[in-house]
């Protein structure tokens, strides 16, 4: 079936589904309407090729919704009868280097994000927002191309792993996963360079590519650092069209070369970052002081006030850094708590609003927890570094399609979207979700147990299974 012919795959799944299965039609249904060819994206067919390469990029887009695991168990799937081919007609397009994977993503998920905004209209109450964040991707072969061992916040070890970085767009209501890279750790150990024996770093898969195709460029980012590969990440989607109010990010992020580049943007855009309360100089005063001697003085000079609504002690101040003015947010749950600061160059930005507007950055920890879970996202087993970078495209593209169809349909959990699965996505927006988190949970078990709110929200994001029975405690005290 499709051997040589023009037929919409999509339009031919649809036949499958009954009136019942209403999440899969509402992903097909968009799919559709996006009019998918081949001379968009630049996968135009080769004269030898049998198969056309939208119809099995559509496949692959479809794979994790109809329970297929990989290209090697497709011809036992009910998509087979569709594009009778083996596996290797998948693989192919994988590993082809010459395969525009980032402009693919990105003329899909613009056309989504746009599809969003002409059906709500509506002026969304959170801003639109920016979100950089890494992950850890491990990996168990070491014979895969650039593999290495880098260091897992998670764990506190090194781990065989690729770190992912990733940018991501809120558009007040969903979240959408733009761009990434894949980067390596070199380390300081000259004779194991990325945690590898020279034994094991010859024994990776090397592939020759031409530096300027699309593998080649990826290839590059892999040695770039993240800050640069950030900032250029960040330039093409402003390139792209992307609009937003604040640029998201940690503590490993906020430092003054990004700071820099979003104040020299012509379009309005601010930092809102989570820094350190380490020894970097501001300028408070007119002295040079550091975020402990400033929070120091904000206590002696009693400025330090009270939230009811976010139970925190907070202070705020501007101050100067490097010759740019930017507002310093400190808080911390009780009175012998540890304070942490948030950075904004915003100075007119309130700490309550701002504490809520970087709530949002959480959602990007829900990309990564449920793409990792449901769509394969890091799995990626295969030697060839095209693969890995295509791979992960394929995982932004398919939560993107479900962010959509939860939109629209305002489905209850994702394993409605994926049949015979059990997701926890609650109804409530990824923003909502997390503030609820912030105001009913966090501020007050962060207080009673003297630990950082910062890592207590990481723990309850990554662990579903014990957020859903702390929520259900917290109802029976509401009750009671």
């Amino acid at each position: 079936m499709l051997r040589n012919k023009d037929t919409t795959i999509v339009s031919e799944i649809k036949d499958f589904f009954t009136t019942r299965e209403k999440a899969i039609q509402t992903i097909l249904t968009v799919m559709s309407s996006l009019n998918l060819t081949e001379q968009q994206f630049g996968i135009e067919n080769k004269n030898n090729q049998t198969y056309k390469n939208i119809n099995k990029l559509l496949l692959l887009v479809l794979f994790p919704f109809f329970e297929v695991k990989d290209a090697w168990s497709y011809h036992q799937s009910c998509l087979y009868p569709l594009l009778s081919c083996g596996k290797d007609v998948f693989y192919r397009l994988l590993n082809d280097t010459n395969i525009a994977w980032r402009e693919i993503s990105y003329k899909i998920t613009i056309r989504l994000i746009k599809k969003v905004e002409a059906k709500n209209k509506s002026v969304a109450i959170n801003p639109r927002c920016l979100i950089v964040d890494d992950t850890d991707l491990p990996k168990t072969g070491r014979r895969i191309e650039l593999i290495g061992k880098v260091f897992s916040h998670v764990s506190r070890q090194s781990i065989l792993a690729f770190k992912g970085l990733f940018l991501g767009y809120h558009d007040g209501k969903s979240f959408f996963a733009l761009d990434f890279s894949l980067h390596g750790e070199k380390g300081k150990n000259k004779k194991k360079p990325y945690g590898m024996t020279q034994k094991q770093l010859k024994s990776r898969y090397a592939k020759q590519r031409d530096k300027h195709t699309y593998g080649g460029i990826r290839k590059q980012e892999y040695f770039n650092s993240k800050i640069q590969q950030m900032i250029e990440m960040i330039r093409m989607a402003i390139g792209k069209g992307v609009r937003f109010d604040y640029l998201l990010v940690d503590s490993w992020f906020t430092c003054y070369e990004v700071i820099k580049f979003v104040r020299t943007r012509k379009i309005k855009c601010h930092l809102l970052g989570m820094a350190k309360m380490g020894n970097t100089k501001y300028v408070f005063n007119d002295k040079k002081c550091s975020a402990k001697e400033i929070v120091d003085y904000q206590r002696r000079t009693k400025k330090v006030k009270y939230s009811n609504t976010l139970r925190c002690y907070y202070s705020e101040t501007v101050v100067d850094f490097n010759g740019i003015a930017v507002k310093l947010f400190f808080s911390k749950t009780s009175r012998k708590g540890k304070w942490n600061v948030l950075l904004s160059t915003n100075v007119t930005l309130k700490f309550e609003e701002a504490y809520k507007i970087y709530a949002i950055r959480w959602s990007i920890e829900v990309f990564f927890k449920e793409s990792k879970q449901y769509l394969g996202l890091g799995k990626a087993q295969s030697q060839d570094f095209d693969a890995q970078i295509a791979q992960s495209s394929l995982s932004m593209i398919q939560y993107n399609l479900l962010a959509v169809a939860k939109r629209f349909t305002d489905y209850e959990t994702l394993g409605e979207l994926f049949r015979n699965t059990k997701a926890e996505t609650l109804q409530l927006t990824v923003a909502d979700k997390i503030w609820a988190i912030i105001i009913d949970v966090v501020a007050v078990l962060a207080e009673f147990l003297e630990i950082e709110a910062e890592s207590l929200m990481e723990k309850l994001i990554t662990d579903n299974e014990k957020f859903m029975k702390l929520t259900k405690f917290n109802n029976r005290l509401t009750a009671a």
